[in-house]
């Protein structure tokens, strides 16, 4: 319904076709400061208390004159409550709280508007028909509240990924990192860097220009090296964070596995809290992977509950086995399970062989995976605890059954997850996108280059190739085509 509801505002606002020039940059939207006012519902879509709706361009003012009695505007930034009414019929629509917010102190550095209206979808109709009604309105695109606001400055780049990030934030975690990125953290860091290099570029260009004055302070070149160095030891620890922040705002990889019938559904069931797997005492019942996002300890992962490891078994659960391998050759943390009560078996055995001991010793492409050993059904042993003549690397007691060492079991997938996803609220900001680090990879390499210079020219320019990865990140001399991709991101609204 809203969204044909949204179609038929946007019909009414563009009123009559006729030939006109085009003005949309590549992701649909027309350029910031083009003269177009735009409006949106901001607040979630369906049946609510209230629901808010936002202007954003130089007829703001005009809009609100015309759908609200008296017709003068309200004081800057202040709730003022006023009936709203059709600009063509006079019909009532509702009775709003209004907020005025005059550029540039808003959002978006535009005048803008905010309608706080009761959350009907009759009502909402109605603002957003009242509002398509009036000349120089039109309805916003995906984002576009949010792209004026860059393109006036008001956000970095790096700010609007934080923003995006923090409206689609699930975990404690997301949270935290998506508002420190939106307090611009990561801006600020990379803008240091930046100018550090722009200093260093200074010093360069000053010796190629007038080296042969004495002029020039002493060991010029001597402090542009300095500084380089001293910038590639912070660049290579922001690398070295091996994936944490993109970990965290995706969700870390974490794969259920073992043998046939130790639990592994159980105990997917009980982490996700809610019936993601069929569970059976039939060995074999999960034959395909089975993957639901859940919030572990506060921790985002894409949690994969895959088929029992065995051999011998028919060419589906087979495709199943081989499917769970890979699964495994993939994941960021491991949940073996293993039957308690059954340490001995074959299937028990071969599973640790396999799987338990090698991941410690490192995965086949060569790096050491992490794992937590859990053993199943602990509601079944005697008092004496598991097999004392299992070989047992370390492990934690869990009775799926009872839920009895759940808690010890969160605290070390916390524990884990905090060493693979990153601290949010300590140390410094993390690394959220690939793009982050790429251009935070392109920079070292041209700060290599710098130090193989030969020519001083050629070092300048290498100084100038690292700067302009820096200032990418935070939006300068971006392509459309990125932009395009971060700002589809956001709702129409926002």
């Amino acid at each position: 319904m809203w969204r044909g509801l949204w179609t038929l505002v946007a019909r009414a606002a563009r009123g009559p076709r006729s030939p006109r020039p085009c003005t949309r940059q590549g992701s649909g939207a027309p350029a910031p400061g083009s003269g177009a006012t735009v409006f949106a519902l901001s607040s979630g879509q369906g049946r609510c208390g209230i629901a808010v709706i936002r202007t954003s361009g130089p007829a703001s003012g005009q809009a609100l004159r015309s759908l609200t009695a008296p017709r003068d505007l309200p004081p800057a930034r202040k709730a003022c409550l006023r009936l709203l009414s059709d600009p063509r019929s006079g019909e009532p629509l509702d009775r709003a709280l209004v907020l005025w917010f005059p550029g540039p102190q808003s959002f978006t550095g535009e005048d803008c508007a905010e309608f706080h209206v009761h959350g009907g979808p009759a009502v909402v109709s109605g603002v957003l028909q009242a509002l398509g009604s009036v000349p120089g309105l039109r309805p916003a695109e995906a984002g576009e509240f949010t792209r004026r606001a860059f393109a006036l400055g008001k956000l970095s780049l790096t700010e609007v990924e934080g923003l995006a990030d923090l409206i689609h934030a699930e975990t404690e975690a997301q949270r935290r990192q998506a508002l420190r990125q939106l307090d611009g953290e990561l801006s600020h860091l990379c803008r240091g860097w930046a100018e550090t290099l722009t200093k260093a570029l200074a010093h360069v260009e000053a010796y190629i220009d007038f080296g042969e004055d004495d002029n020039l302070e002493e060991g010029i070149l001597d402090r542009a090296d300095s500084e380089v160095r001293e910038l590639e030891v912070a660049l290579g620890a922001h690398l070295r964070d091996a994936r944490r922040g993109q970990r965290l705002r995706s969700g870390a990889h974490v794969v259920v596995a073992g043998p046939p019938n130790a639990g592994k559904s159980s105990l997917v069931n009980l982490l996700s809290r809610k019936p993601v797997s069929i569970v059976s005492p039939e060995p074999g019942t999960t034959r395909d992977v089975l993957e639901t996002p859940v919030d572990l300890a506060g921790f985002p992962a894409l949690l994969s509950d895959t088929a029992g490891v065995r051999e011998g078994v028919g060419p589906v659960e087979q495709e199943g086995v081989r499917r769970a391998q890979k699964r495994l050759e993939q994941a960021d943390l491991i949940l073996a399970v293993l039957d308690a009560s059954d340490l001995a078996s074959p299937s028990s055995c071969n599973f640790l062989d396999t799987v338990v001991m090698p991941a410690g010793a490192g995965s086949p492409n060569g790096r050491s995976q992490r794992l937590l050993l859990v053993l199943n059904k602990s509601d079944l042993l005697p008092a004496g605890g598991p097999d004392p003549s299992a070989d047992l690397p370390p492990y934690l007691l869990l009775s799926c059954l009872t839920g009895e060492g759940l808690d010890g079991l969160l605290e070390a997938l916390r524990k884990e997850l905090a060493a693979l996803c990153g601290d949010p609220s300590t140390g410094p900001p993390l690394l959220t996108r690939a793009r982050h680090q790429h251009h935070l990879q392109g920079c070292l390499d041209a700060l290599g280059h710098y130090k193989q210079a030969k020519d001083l020219a050629l070092a300048a320019e290498a100084l100038r190739v690292a700067r302009g990865h820096l200032t990418r990140i935070t939006g300068g001399g971006g392509t459309e085509e990125i932009l395009d991709i971060i700002f589809q991101d956001f709702c129409v609204g926002k």
